[in-house]
């Protein structure tokens, strides 16, 4: 998220990081970023913008380094107990979200280790489950209850390549029974992410994970991302069409929280499109007409008025879609560049606010957002470190 730790390295990951600096300096380049990049003041304005919860990432080593094994350096626990603090203090809640397995689970550097799948082999996922039961002795019990929401048992596992899904589907039955043992808080939700494999593959696993809240929901939830920044279909896409996308999105989602708890886990207001003065939008990387901009290569806080409106229809495209037919979602991110910045899209506009004002209302159909104001729903945004 951030690359000032990676300054004047060849790394391009936490283990290349700290393979590359050796466990002391890597200790105290991390230190200082861990110190420094989330404060208290943040989750302060992320309350007051109307944010009521927060997805905080957190690599399996922060536990367990399984005897050294790797070049991995302990402390990220550390400062993810501080911000848990501070959201307590603020009243609102935290996913505790397991980012990076024993292995990679899916070889992107987000999992600390990029290029490699290796987590179904050997006794990774063995690892990986002794790890979700260090998390769940600590955050599922009763100490935490009152601020840690959910546990996410890992964090896009690929269903391609060295992983299949089929043992993707039975890690998550096993890890939720183990989770579940250990937690002296009964209604602790347990998350799992849906493996990019759309959601109606993961149906019939409330039967297999029958526990229930106190209310009565299941204590089972799904955990899709959806973004349309990365394939070569949505690039083909104007701002009117993104949109459209975002409202489709809601029947899917609608009819998976029907069986469970269904959560977008990750989203963004990012999408590649040129926007003209006159305010219509076209996909592309570069435009010549005199005032045009381009999202993928202008700063945010440079966005003229036809950006940052285009920018706003999706923003409450999703919004509503998300609002009205899934228990909670979490953009991606607090911080980040451009319309990846949650703050960023606050303090410029793009983002409404309140989170329920709508500049573009009805765009999707759904029951507007203050008409549903006594649904539980979770808004949240990525605070990793």
């Amino acid at each position: 998220m951030s690359p000032e730790p990676f300054n004047g390295l060849q790394a391009e990951d936490e283990y290349t990081l700290s393979e590359e600096l050796g466990k002391e300096a890597a200790r105290e380049r991390l230190e200082a970023h861990w110190s420094t990049w989330f404060q208290e003041r943040d989750v302060q304005e992320l309350k007051a913008a109307g944010i009521n919860a927060l997805r905080i990432p957190i690599g399996y080593w922060a536990f367990e380094n399984f005897s050294e094994g790797t070049p991995y350096v302990k402390g990220a626990e550390a400062y993810l107990d501080k911000a848990i603090g501070w959201a307590r203090q603020c009243g609102m809640k935290v996913w505790v979200d397991l980012h990076g397995a024993p292995g990679s689970q899916n070889g992107f550097d987000n999992s600390g280790q990029s290029g490699i799948v290796d987590w179904q082999k050997g006794d990774n996922i063995q690892k990986t489950f002794e790890v979700l039961k260090v998390m769940a002795r600590k955050y599922g019990s009763e100490e935490y209850a009152d601020v840690v929401h959910a546990i996410e048992l890992i964090n896009e596992p690929i269903s391609w390549g060295n992983n299949k899904f089929d043992v993707t589907y039975q890690f998550s039955v096993d890890a939720y029974w183990k989770v579940k043992e250990l937690c002296t808080n009964k209604n602790l939700q347990i998350i799992m992410h849906d493996a990019f494999v759309a959601l109606p593959a993961w149906v019939d696993l409330p039967g297999r994970t029958s526990d229930r809240n106190t209310d009565g929901s299941n204590l089972f939830g799904i955990d899709t991302h959806l973004y349309q920044v990365f394939v070569d279909e949505d690039k083909k896409l104007n701002q009117d069409q993104h949109a459209q996308k975002a409202c489709g999105w809601g029947q899917m989602l609608g009819t998976s929280n029907k069986v469970m708890p269904t959560y977008v886990g990750e989203w963004t207001a990012a999408t590649d499109i040129c926007a003209y003065p006159d305010g219509h939008t076209e996909p592309g990387y570069t435009c010549n007409v005199d005032g045009c901009q381009c999202q993928g290569n202008t700063a945010s806080n440079n966005w003229k008025e036809p950006m940052v409106r285009a920018v706003r229809k999706y923003m409450e495209a999703q919004l509503d879609a998300f609002e009205a037919n899934t228990d909670g979602f979490f953009f991606w991110a607090w911080k980040a560049p451009g319309a990846w910045n949650f703050m960023d899209g606050v303090r410029q506009g793009w983002i409404p606010q309140p989170l329920t004002d709508r500049m573009f209302p009805n765009q999707c159909g759904f029951p507007s957002p203050t008409a549903r104001r006594g649904k539980r729903n979770t808004m949240g945004a990525k605070a990793p470190f």
